[in-house]
Formats: C-alpha cells, structure tokens, sequence
C-alpha cells in the first residue's frame, strides 16, 4: 500500500507497506533510484527522458547488487547455523 508523500519545505515522508513479509528486493532497488535520480515536472522533456533512461539503468544495477547481497547474507547465515550444530537448518536456509 502507498501513502501520499507529505511535504512540506524539504522535509518529505512516504510510507509504502507490505504483507506477508518485507518488501521485495525490487522494491528496494526502485526506492534507491528515486532517490538517486530525479527530475522535476519543469525540466525540459528531453533532459527528463534522460534522466528517466538513467534512473532505469541505476535501478538494475541497485537490483542486482541487493540480489547479490541477500545471496552472500544467506550463505553467511546457513554456515553459521551450520557451525552452530544445525546444519539440516541451515541446509534449508541456503535453499530458500
């Protein structure tokens, strides 16, 4: 669920929400490059495409590097429970 970005001077605050779990790696990756990239209404629709075909490119590599963190966190997680005396556990984490 999306909730109206109040405003006000510089302060901005959006609320997005989920269910079932966090929000999804490419949530995250398009939350990064909205911050990373923006453009106003009044630029120029060149300059704005642009910016939009930039925003684009940054949001797949913030993805793919969010996939790679989550891979290499997961595989730290699973050798830890491994090493912890778990290691069908960990087993099934490394699977997920």
């Amino acid at each position: 669920m999306h909730v109206e970005a109040a405003q006000t001077g510089t302060f901005r605050v959006d609320v997005e929400t989920s269910d079932n779990g966090g929000h999804s790696p490419e949530f995250w990756a398009k939350r990064a490059a909205d911050r990373i990239v923006q453009a106003a209404d009044t630029t120029h629709p060149a300059i704005r495409d642009q910016a939009n075909a930039y925003k684009a490119a940054i949001e797949l590599v913030v993805l793919d590097h969010i996939k790679r963190a989550i891979k290499c966190d997961r595989s730290t997680v699973s050798y830890l429970v491994s090493e912890a005396g778990h290691p069908k556990l960990a087993e099934h984490l490394r699977r997920l």
